[in-house]
């Protein structure tokens, strides 16, 4: 066994949007220049960048941003991504074994139907973007504005960010992108947290691992393949229309028809390399940092019921 044993009691819906909430934040800090990466390659093609700068490749990327930038370019939007991941991880993962259970009459089933869990996915995802969408457009524009001279930034501060957009551009701006944003979440949760289940289910049935850190390694690993393949181009327009100016573009559809029109099929799966990277490697931190961030909690529950 490696890590903390799986508890008997089944923890508290409390305990799993805390700890959900935790490794999320936890995952993005290490993967946030990827994600980062991923956003400078998915805008770009929309317009000509500042002075000619080309990316090419997750590295190239991040190497021509530190460069030209300097390496905190790369965690534009950060403060931004922290308070999306508080909001949105806490009700997306937090949420999906009981909205799975409700969905399910409150019937136990070790493994209920798929479509049960899909639904669930779905609905949970739906719901964390009701609540977290103005932490994602803001998060979007850091990552997306370049600092090459106090011209080009938009933003100086989280904060700004937030009341210059609700000043400039009204409540709707806020919530820009919710539809892809939601179409994107629901499909990359259903995807994430289903696949999660199902491989994690498959190994243990099959006695291949132990429920414990290499188990949720591959499990993780295999959740942020799927949804990479899965979510990428719905991310692409969502991240499109997120970060472009009032105007541009009349709706998500209509970005998305702009983009296949005068870029091709190729553009949805544009920053695909770092999409995967930053999904596989932040899946596989999440998930192993939730389920022992978990288990810890219940532990420390433990000992509060007995000492009281």
């Amino acid at each position: 066994m490696v890590g903390l044993k799986p508890s008997d009691v089944p923890p508290t819906l409390g305990v799993k949007m805390a700890s959900a909430g935790a490794a999320a934040c936890f995952a993005d800090m290490i993967t946030f220049p990827l994600d980062t990466a991923k956003v400078r390659l998915q805008i770009q093609g929309e317009k000509t960048a500042v002075d000619g700068i080309r990316y090419r490749g997750v590295f190239g990327t991040i190497s021509t941003m530190v460069r030209t930038e300097g390496p905190r370019s790369l965690y534009n939007g950060l403060v931004a991504g922290l308070q999306r991941q508080l909001c949105f991880a806490s009700i997306r993962i937090g949420l999906y074994d009981n909205v799975k259970n409700f969905y399910t009459g409150g019937k136990d089933s070790e493994y209920p139907n798929v479509l049960i869990r899909i639904l669930a996915g779905c609905t949970t995802g739906a719901m964390a973007v009701s609540f977290a969408q103005p932490t994602d457009v803001v998060k979007v524009r850091f990552q997306a504005q370049m600092n090459l001279n106090s011209v080009s930034r938009r933003y100086s501060g989280t904060m700004q960010a937030y009341r210059h957009i609700f000043l400039n551009e009204g409540m709707r701006g806020l919530w820009k992108g919710t539809l892809p944003n939601i179409t994107r979440n629901a499909l990359v949760n259903c995807t994430e947290l289903v696949t999660y289940d199902l491989i994690k289910e498959a190994i243990l049935r099959h006695n291949l691992l132990s429920d414990n850190l290499p188990c949720h390694f591959v499990s993780a690993f295999g959740a942020g393949f799927a949804t990479t393949v899965i979510a990428s181009p719905v991310d692409v327009v969502k991240t499109r229309y997120m970060n472009s100016p009032p105007g541009q573009y009349k709706s998500a559809i209509n970005c998305a028809w702009t983009m296949l029109t005068k870029e091709g099929p190729t553009a949805f799966y544009k920053g695909f390399v770092p999409s995967f990277l930053r999904l596989g490697s932040w899946n596989v931190v999440m998930f192993v940092s939730f389920e022992q961030i978990k288990r810890a909690m219940m532990v420390a529950q433990k000992r509060t019921e007995a000492t009281n």
